[in-house]
């Protein structure tokens, strides 16, 4: 009876012992499981982190390169500007001394008591051996028109412009004919046509050097319209593409006062 009651008291050790290794064992193997998990979890995120680096990179590199493209386009479009304001300044320069010159000869005649007949319309070409590319030619057309703009017969400018640019499509001096037109077209109040001719400058020349102005009058084409909302966008357009020009510094105070 002793010796039972012995084993029996051997034996419930070894089995608390055996159950304790059990539990051990399979906390190990959950621990190594959870291990397991965790190191393909990082796995994971290491490459999608690798995956998200190379876009990143990727993305920069086509930053960059659409970043010297634009510095390109820009460049471009300063060096055409540029050329384009020159060439007005020049324009301007013999406009002012064919003007100049004109004056003097109806001075001179009228002192010598000769009538002098000026010219309502660019003068035509007399004879067919008159070469109708010829610089000069061209370049006497536009001084005509404009000196009658100068001379406020705006109807008769608005005409001697139109017939310019039918006649000398390809000229350099177009975008500068088309801007006159518009101010003449303005100045008989021929609001709608006006506004057309504006906008048609703007359209087929983007970089014309009075394109601030262009803009001013769009505006006020707009506003002599009712088009009241069109006209501030073209205002608050013209300030953010020109904001240092004289029609900027305008369109600032017609903002201000039409709100």
């Amino acid at each position: 009876m002793r010796l039972d009651v012995a084993g029996l008291c051997l034996a419930a050790p070894a089995q608390a012992g055996l159950f304790a290794d059990d539990g051990a064992r399979k906390q190990i193997q959950q621990l190594e499981a959870r291990v397991l998990s965790l190191e393909d979890a990082l796995k994971q995120q290491t490459q999608s982190m690798l995956d998200l680096q190379g876009q990143i990179e990727a993305l920069n590199s086509e930053i960059r390169k659409l970043r010297g493209q634009n510095e390109e386009i820009a460049h471009g479009l300063q060096d055409a500007e540029k050329r384009q304001k020159d060439f007005y300044v020049d324009m301007d320069t013999r406009l002012r001394h064919f003007e100049s010159a004109e004056e003097a000869a109806r001075e001179a005649a009228a002192k010598e008591v000769v009538p002098v007949a000026v010219p309502s319309a660019p003068v035509p070409a007399a004879t067919a051996s008159i070469d109708p590319h010829d610089p000069f030619m061209e370049n006497r057309a536009i001084e005509n028109a404009y000196s009658v703009f100068k001379s406020g017969s705006h109807a008769d400018a608005a005409k001697a412009f139109r017939e310019f640019i039918g006649k000398y499509p390809d000229s350099v001096h177009v975008p500068n004919a088309t801007y006159w037109l518009g101010e003449a077209q303005f100045a008989q109040k021929e609001f709608k046509g006006a506004l057309g001719t504006f906008q048609g400058l703007l359209k087929d020349f983007s970089g014309a050097a009075k394109a601030a102005d262009t803009y001013f009058y769009i505006a006020e084409c707009q506003r002599a319209l009712k088009q009241k909302d069109e006209a501030r966008k073209t205002l608050k357009q013209l300030v953010a593409k020109y904001p240092d020009s004289e029609a900027a510094a305008k369109a600032k105070k017609l903002l201000a006062t039409s709100k």
